[in-house]
């Protein structure tokens, strides 16, 4: 398999395995990325340089973008805020590739990036409501830190949030 940064030719592809994930969340009773989230982001992160992918031969089994900062940082006590940090976002495993161990491959392609960019912590948010995710990063070393970001998305909706991190 092969990990690299996406590149803007990747994005009908990664919008389309992102689809599949996100019916694929609706229909296990977590409703929490839709039409305009994630897929709307991922043009910048490509832009951005932050949008890796994880390939078997032409398609795409996963991906994840590395940001520096993330808006809910702040709300969280993580065990080091001077320390560097990065954080996954919108990490999402394709569908056909479900429970192969790709989402714990992927985290340690995260955590390997991380590194070599220099962060100490690898750090990302998770829905309350999204078990998978919850044990799938607990199995990979991630800590819980205190606290809770309350995510306010249009309509009121609100999504509450819980930071994980891993000491690098």
């Amino acid at each position: 398999m092969e990990f690299r940064l996406a590149v803007m030719q990747d994005l009908p592809k990664i919008k389309s395995i992102y689809k599949k994930i996100t019916e694929k969340m609706k229909r296990e009773q977590i409703p929490i990325w839709d039409d305009i989230y994630p897929c709307e982001f991922f043009e910048a992160d490509i832009r951005k340089g932050r949008l890796y992918l994880l390939l078997d031969h032409d398609e795409i089994v996963s991906a994840f973008a590395l940001c520096d900062t993330s808006s809910g940082g702040k709300f969280i006590e993580w065990q080091d805020n001077q320390s560097r940090a990065l954080y996954v976002d919108r990490f999402g495993v394709n569908v056909d590739y479900a429970g192969m161990g790709i989402g714990s491959l992927m985290l340690e392609r995260a955590k390997e990036t991380a590194k070599h960019f220099g962060a100490e912590y690898l750090r990302l948010f998770v829905v309350d409501i999204n078990e998978p995710a919850i044990q799938l990063y607990i199995k990979n070393g991630f800590i819980r830190a205190a606290g809770v970001y309350d995510a306010v998305i249009e309509d009121g909706l609100i999504l509450h949030e819980y930071g994980f991190e891993l000491a690098l």
